[in-house]
């Protein structure tokens, strides 16, 4: 039985776009897994990349179904004529910096910070990730599920074994050994928050290795669904009373997939995660920096940067624009979400000479730049930027149709009546509309000196809302109102 990965893609629900193919765990049979899978192999042969007998990195996260669905990969890459190599429960920038190595495709079996019914399959070509200009390529390669390999509920009809495991921890390790040196975090006191992230135990040994006293926190054996942007009342919590009652000088976590990093200052406080992404830009010597419409202003105001690209949400399209400072001339080039996650396009000094480029989401080059930035602290070095900041929410749920709908509301027409709709849905707490941007979603400033951002998200049943104002109660307090503005139109 033939199909394209178009038409699988339609019939199983479970989409693919800027993070790869994610949908509900129930949805993503090892027929779907299966199925996308042999898509990128193909598209990869197509382009290259992929030969009869080739080796395909594999890696994946904590979750439950995260083991069923690398082993029904793994059958797509035998099944295409390659050799799978597992590389164990690792971060997704673990298995991208060795598969780049390597120069070969590798996949991540992650949903990151989603919670634990849903799933996903992150794509890496040779030397990056699959960007927007790939997923045509993707969507037409015709692939075979038939052949006896699947039940009649689309499971692998004989058990597929994970072959055994590839290091690839230690070159991970050795990444940031290497470049900040063995003493760099000599005499700090630092948290670990483990929760369920894949990285947990290598950001502990990192850290520990960097000189740093560690103590382990939080670490549980169910699925947590940490997001570095929509950090939950719970964390905020415990962030508080473990720097209360311990003294720490940080706490270090990340996401599920350990790409995002999460770090508190010395009061147990969350570091913004576009705030973070300046730090650490500053402290690479970056000369152009890539990153989301989104993120914190600051990034100009602070005037650190020669060049600031803006973006749309994803990190495709901050590698596409990091792919063109870099053709442009820029002597150090590097990207950032807002989440957090740091892209290195361009080679850096360390200590012991050259770190590589990795231009994919990393999540502890940032905390390690923020911890060694300075040696007043992590709140003395945030008081050095320019005093703006972010907030981001999210309304759940918030079908497809309710954004559809929203969006359409507030694109029609043009510049005046959008401006118009923007101040009657907002301006009674935020005052009139002055400026949209549509980059990705609707970002409107207002007269008071707030920012206002709404996106749908891409992959999940939810609304974002983003929020930028002259202190973080003003932000907080924006989003708020934003937020109930938004339920009240929608009657939701």
């Amino acid at each position: 039985m033939t199909t394209t990965v178009q038409a699988l893609m339609h019939d199983c629900g479970v989409a693919f776009g800027t993070s790869g193919a994610r949908g509900l765990v129930s949805a993503m049979t090892d027929r779907v897994c299966h199925g996308y899978t042999a898509g990128f192999l193909a598209y990869m042969a197509e382009q290259g990349e992929f030969v009869p007998g080739g080796a395909v990195a594999l890696a994946g996260d904590l979750r439950p179904s995260t083991p069923r669905i690398l082993a029904a990969c793994a059958r797509a890459v035998r099944d295409c004529g390659g050799v799978p190599v597992f590389c164990g429960y690792v971060p997704t920038p673990a298995l991208a910096l060795y598969a780049f190595a390597q120069g070969i495709p590798s996949l991540m079996v992650t949903g990151s910070h989603i919670p634990a019914d849903r799933n996903g399959i992150k794509f890496y070509r040779s030397a990056g990730e699959l960007l927007k200009a790939d997923e045509a390529g993707m969507g037409r390669q015709v692939i075979d599920l038939g052949g006896g390999r699947f039940d009649d509920h689309g499971m692998l009809a004989k058990a597929e074994v994970l072959p055994a495991v590839t290091d690839v921890e230690e070159a991970y390790v050795r990444r940031y050994i290497d470049h900040f040196g063995v003493d760099a975090l000599s005499g700090k006191r630092i948290g670990i928050y483990q929760h369920s992230a894949v990285g947990r135990d290598i950001l502990a040994r990192i850290v520990a290795e960097l000189g740093a006293e560690i103590m382990l926190l939080g670490r549980s054996d169910v699925f947590v669904p940490v997001d570095t942007e929509a950090i939950r009342p719970e964390d905020v919590v415990l962030a508080r009373d473990w720097a209360a009652q311990h003294g720490f000088d940080a706490i270090v976590s990340t996401d599920g997939d350990s790409d995002r990093p999460l770090i508190a200052d010395e009061t147990g406080k969350w570091v913004r995660g576009d705030v973070l992404g300046i730090v650490c830009a500053t402290q690479v010597g970056a000369t152009s920096v890539a990153t989301p419409v989104s993120s914190n202003t600051a990034v100009e105001a602070c005037g650190r940067f020669a060049n600031v690209v803006r973006t749309r949400i994803g990190s495709p399209y901050v590698i596409s624009a990091m792919a063109a400072e870099l053709a442009a001339g820029s002597a150090c080039v590097t990207g950032y979400e807002a989440n957090g996650g740091f892209l290195l396009g361009s080679a850096i000094a360390g200590k012991a000479g050259m770190t590589r480029a990795l231009p994919t989401r990393d999540a502890v080059l940032p905390m390690l730049a923020l911890l060694t930035a300075g040696s007043h602290g992590i709140a003395a070095e945030l008081a050095g930027l320019p005093q703006r900041f972010t907030f981001s929410d999210r309304i759940v749920p918030f079908p497809p149709a309710a954004s559809a709908d929203l969006f359409g509301r507030l694109t029609a027409g043009d510049e005046a009546r959008r401006l118009a709709l923007q101040t009657t849905l907002f301006g009674a707490f935020a005052g009139a509309a002055q400026s949209i941007d549509m980059t990705d979603g609707v970002r409107a400033r207002f007269a008071g000196g707030g920012v206002i951002h709404l996106r749908g998200s891409g992959n999940a049943p939810e609304l974002r809302c983003y929020t930028e104002g002259a202190s973080e109660a003003e932000a907080l307090a924006l989003n708020a109102a934003a937020v109930s503005a938004i339920r009240g139109v929608m009657g939701l």
